[in-house]
């Protein structure tokens, strides 16, 4: 069922929305990074429902336990395996629906494909999945920060027709929407909770930077960076849209503007986002995702259940509004998990070439998303 990603660092994830627990085994992991059950809970937190009255009001402990992979405090190079129980399902929730396919949802194409669902939360479809990559990259993102000062970080960079007045990295993790502007705040909070009184949900954009990327990381043709971070970052829940660097917006751009010029001092844009075929060129890693509106909504919508008759559905229970707002951390998890299998294939092949000259430095926009 496709469960794993990666090659040489492999994430394998398992569990349901509403199941006993959910887990994940991160095999590929070198040995001797020192690693605590207590480190998960802070980017755990980040992604959590409950965070805020503008997300699910789900609340799940996410306590981490650590069940191989680990003594005396160090990981030892065989597979780490992570468990979370979960202790807050309302599968009540979804007995109205076992029945009917939700539209916009994944109820319908996973009933063709495998003649069965699990209704309660989406099941295996369901956002809860994602809980256990945020805890996968903590392994991660410690590594990368550890081995190559790689810094991972995102922020919500679009919600419906409301964009960034300013940006200040600071301000992102001072607000329940991870957003850069501290003055919007309060105008967000009111788009967001009269949007919950309609009873309907809206679309997002969520960027993620990587700084401290060397040059070097990923592999012509098959193996593209770029590539992999697309398909990375589709597979997250919701996502309809990936752009890296500037994206579609490279579409009016004419060659003499979005070509990176370099000089001795640093690169003069990073229209790129970071990679050239394929490859990091030492500049941020820079990445943009388009969340759809989730289809949970309290509008009614036509549908047909299983008897093949027409039905009117209205979803009830705990969603968001709007899922790209706790959906940054999730984005730097994929884009930190790419990263690192990447360094350690590139270790693998070309560990022994070293710094080839001339380096050029990462410029002046390096660390700031947006165009």
């Amino acid at each position: 069922m496709s469960n794993s990603f990666g090659k040489l660092l492999t994430v394998t994830t398992f569990g349901e929305s509403h199941g006993p627990a959910i887990g994940c085994v991160v095999d590929g992991c070198p040995p001797g990074l020192e690693l605590d059950a207590d480190e998960f809970a802070p980017d755990l937190a980040r992604r959590a429902t409950g965070r805020s009255r503008h997300t699910s009001q789900r609340h799940e402990a996410d306590r981490v336990e650590i069940l191989s992979g680990v003594y005396e405090g160090r990981t030892t190079g065989t597979p780490i395996a992570l468990l979370i129980r979960n202790t807050d399902q309302r599968s009540k929730d979804y007995a109205d629906i076992a029945r009917t396919f939700r539209p916009g949802h994944a109820d319908y194409t996973y009933w063709q494909k495998y003649g069965i669902r699990d209704p309660r939360g989406g099941g295996r479809s369901s956002a809860r999945e994602t809980t256990m990559r945020v805890a996968a990259a903590v392994i991660a993102k410690k590594w990368l920060a550890r081995h190559h000062g790689v810094r991972v970080r995102g922020c919500l960079a679009q919600i419906g027709p409301i964009t960034p007045d300013s940006f200040d990295w600071d301000v992102v993790e001072s607000n329940a929407f991870f957003w850069p502007c501290a003055t919007q705040v309060p105008a967000l909070e009111q788009y967001i909770n009269d949007l919950r009184k309609s009873g309907d949900s809206i679309g997002a954009r969520v960027t993620v930077v990587a700084e401290g990327v060397p040059p070097g990381w990923g592999e012509p043709i098959y193996g593209k960076l770029d590539g992999d971070l697309a398909a990375a970052l589709m597979s997250i829940n919701a996502v309809k849209g990936v752009e890296i660097g500037d994206g579609f917006a490279v579409v009016g751009q004419r060659g003499s503007e979005h070509r990176d010029e370099m000089c001795l001092d640093g690169f003069t844009s990073n229209h790129a986002g970071g990679i050239l075929g394929g490859i990091s060129s030492g500049q941020a890693v820079v990445a943009s995702l388009a969340f759809k509106p989730t289809s949970s909504i309290l509008v009614p919508g036509r549908s047909v259940n299983l008897a093949g008759e027409p039905v009117e559905v209205v979803t009830k229970g705990r969603h968001d509004p709007c899922v790209g707002i706790r959906a940054t951390p999730i984005a730097e998890a994929m884009l930190a998990l790419v990263l690192m299998d990447h360094a350690l294939r590139h270790r693998a092949q070309c560990g022994d070439v070293g710094a080839v000259a001339p380096r050029i430095p990462p410029g002046p926009q390096h660390g700031k998303p947006g165009r």
